[in-house]
């Protein structure tokens, strides 16, 4: 009984920050920002900015600090950091070596207790709102560069509220705002496949996008955009050496009449 207790308090601070959003209607505002830095080909970092209003301190500050204490433990376990800017403001920092380190840490980070889950404690969630992040980076090597396609889906429909007939009560776009941000050394570039699919807005030349995510709504965004390969580009010049070795010893070296300097004839 104990340890069901403690999964489910586990899980409500996982998805607290939707309590939050939905709670706050009428008291402030929540700006909640997530972005992807990549600074090469295989490392990058996971930043995530938490400011919340200022009149969400007539909330219970208890609840609002056990939510960004859970976050700052989360932080910690994905080897990230924490930049307290004040009560309620957090910069957390999380680094990434690959891209399947990248996928690991932010779906682990935003669906922090998705291991955890049983058949009995998901009975005793039903009546939580549901909530599911899921990144995907596929990559390609080609050579010189390396593809890296970006797909993101973010379920969003636990921030409206809606009745028992499924109508929407209260619609929460105007009360939060949400993005996600991607940024890389290169120019990115978006696919838009359907009505749904979100459209960024394109800044620093294209080499940074923003997307405003909908509350209430199911997110999916995709982006491609090229790196180059360090592993290619190192043996392209290791290939390029050998060959300049080998002209240096058989073509020069190794051939007298390329190697000395003509004699000037005396008339």
């Amino acid at each position: 009984m104990k340890d069901q207790k403690l999964k489910r308090k586990n899980k409500l601070l996982g998805i607290l920050p939707l309590i939050l959003c939905i709670l706050t209607f009428l008291t402030g505002c929540v700006q909640y920002d997530v972005g992807v830095n990549f600074s090469g080909a295989h490392q990058g970092e996971i930043v995530q900015k938490i400011k919340l209003g200022e009149r969400l301190k007539t909330f219970s500050n208890e609840t609002v600090d056990e939510w960004l204490n859970s976050i700052t433990t989360r932080a910690k376990n994905l080897e990230g950091k924490v930049q307290k800017v004040s009560d309620r403001e957090l910069i957390v920092t999380i680094p990434f070596n690959n891209g399947k380190e990248l996928e690991e840490k932010y779906n682990k980070f935003f669906n922090p207790v998705a291991e955890q889950k049983s058949p009995n404690v998901a009975n005793q969630d039903a009546d939580l709102p549901a909530f599911k992040s899921d990144l995907k980076l596929e990559q390609g090597n080609f050579l010189f560069g390396i593809r890296n396609h970006l797909i993101y889906d973010l379920d969003l429909r636990s921030l409206s509220l809606t009745s028992a007939n499924g109508n929407i009560i209260i619609d929460t776009g105007s009360l939060l705002q949400l993005e996600f941000h991607l940024n890389t050394p290169a120019v990115a570039r978006t696919i838009i496949k359907g009505e749904n699919d979100l459209i960024p807005q394109i800044q620093a030349e294209g080499k940074e996008l923003t997307w405003e995510l909908k509350p209430g709504k199911v997110n999916h965004l995709e982006a491609i955009f090229w790196l180059p390969s360090p592993l290619g580009i190192g043996a392209f010049l290791i290939v390029l050496l050998v060959l300049i070795g080998r002209f240096v010893k058989y073509q020069i070296l190794t051939n007298p009449a390329k190697s000395q300097p003509r004699q000037i004839r005396q008339t």
